[in-house]
């Protein structure tokens, strides 16, 4: 698995949509590309420092001619990849920005650890629209492009959904407190469907004809929070990219996981004790690289078609793996699934069994941790974090059969824990 040292703790990370080129937001605040080929080789393209602070996320816009960046100082960041000229807007929010994100060629939303989520037109100074709905920080954004929607999702257990056509400085769609952190979100199933990562490892299924106001299933089976989630390329062979996701959780593990019906495809990247941050997917010759960062100072760029290809032999032995949720909430879920090739048998055990104990070991996708390391006027390289230990596996379970509840389905514990 090719590495990319970069020299510093990683916040984001973004590919350029036409060239082999990856962007990276550090912890000292500099935004280092690289130029990578087919082999994974690589090459530093640029380095810049917007600002002395952390580097806390980046977007680029549709052409990759301009790349945004946001982070603890506050500001706004405009940086034209071929020049590497920056444009600052200063104090464009009034605490820490955690997130940002290109929606249209002349729109893009940031959102800060206030819960404030703010519109701006690139040609414009000042924000175009400020929504205050959220009371804590904004973890993730979701563009709904057909409908001209942006959904934000929030550590204070809410999603919501505003129309950027509209006027009103309230959101169209808000959920009910969902009693957990919402750490990021992603579309399936042609956009009819929503996957929402939580604090407690729970996967928060959302159906758009069912509206906002709750999720209709959950799917548990990650031991540690669900930080990251990224889409497939729709154009990647040999697998169902609708409704197939990775998954990066506080564990290390990025995971391939197929939902509606649930499976398990096999781990894609493994970061050890450090947990995963973020995801994103590039292509370089109709190769596609799967960019995974954690707490530690390297770019992990993993074969996606490869780990595909070399997972096929196995994935069609292991089948679904004890979560079947393609019924909706009326769903039959199978109890007692053995994996006889790729993986020990699993004991079925309900939903509140499956996150018992993880909350304390849990990384919040807040990131606390991280701004307590942030250093706003330190040159120097950050000493690494000591982060909690992955949770232990190969415990005994005893499978326990209990009743449904319509917002929940049966999962075994170890769902994902063998790999």
């Amino acid at each position: 698995m090719p590495e990319i040292p970069v020299g510093a703790q990683i916040f984001d990370v973004v590919f350029h949509p036409t060239f082999a080129t990856v962007y990276t937001g550090l912890l000292t605040g500099h935004v280092k590309a690289f130029n990578y080929d087919e082999q994974g080789s690589h090459e530093l393209a640029f380095s810049v420092r917007p600002q002395k602070s952390s580097c806390r996320g980046l977007s680029l816009d549709g052409d990759g001619s301009h790349l945004y960046a946001v982070g603890k100082g506050k500001a706004l960041h405009t940086i034209d990849t071929t020049t590497e000229a920056i444009d600052t807007r200063p104090a464009a929010h009034e605490s820490t920005i955690n997130r940002v994100k290109h929606l249209m060629p002349w729109l893009l939303s940031t959102g800060d650890d206030d819960g404030t989520v703010k519109l701006w037109d690139p040609r414009q100074r000042d924000s175009v629209r400020t929504y205050t709905q959220h009371f804590d920080y904004i973890s993730d954004f979701l563009w709904l492009d057909g409908k001209r929607q942006l959904v934000s999702t929030s550590g204070d257990g809410t999603l919501s959904v505003v129309d950027v056509r509209s006027k009103k400085p309230e959101p169209v769609a808000y959920s009910e407190d969902q009693e957990d952190e919402l750490l990021s979100i992603v579309s399936i199933k042609g956009g009819s469907k929503f996957v929402v990562g939580t604090q407690l490892g729970i996967l928060s299924i959302f159906n758009r004809t069912s509206g906002w106001g709750d999720c209709v299933d959950r799917v548990p089976g990650h031991p540690l929070s669900v930080d990251a989630l990224c889409n497939l390329p729709a154009d990647l062979s040999n697998v169902d990219t609708a409704s197939t996701i990775l998954t990066g959780s506080s564990d290390g593990y990025v995971r391939a996981v197929q939902i509606l019906p649930t499976k398990l495809l096999g781990v894609v990247a493994d970061h050890g004790e450090w947990p995963i941050e973020r995801i994103a997917i590039g292509e370089r010759q109709r190769r596609w690289w799967v960019g995974s960062v954690g707490h530690e100072d390297v770019l992990r760029m993993t074969d996606l078609e490869g780990f595909f290809r070399d997972n096929e032999g196995c994935e069609a032995d292991k089948g679904a793996l004890g979560v079947d949720v393609s019924g909706g909430d009326d769903s039959d879920i199978e109890d007692d699934v053995q994996d006889e090739n790729c993986q020990e048998p699993l004991n079925a055990v309900t939903s509140e069994e499956a996150v018992d104990g993880t909350s304390e070991e849990s990384n919040s996708g807040s990131g606390d941790e991280q701004r307590d390391s942030d250093d706003d006027s330190s040159d120097e390289e950050p000493q690494p974090t000591t982060r909690k230990r992955k949770a232990e596996k190969g415990l005994p379970l005893t499978a326990i059969k209990k009743k449904k509840g319509k917002n929940s389905v049966a999962a075994e514990s170890s769902f994902f824990d063998e790999l």
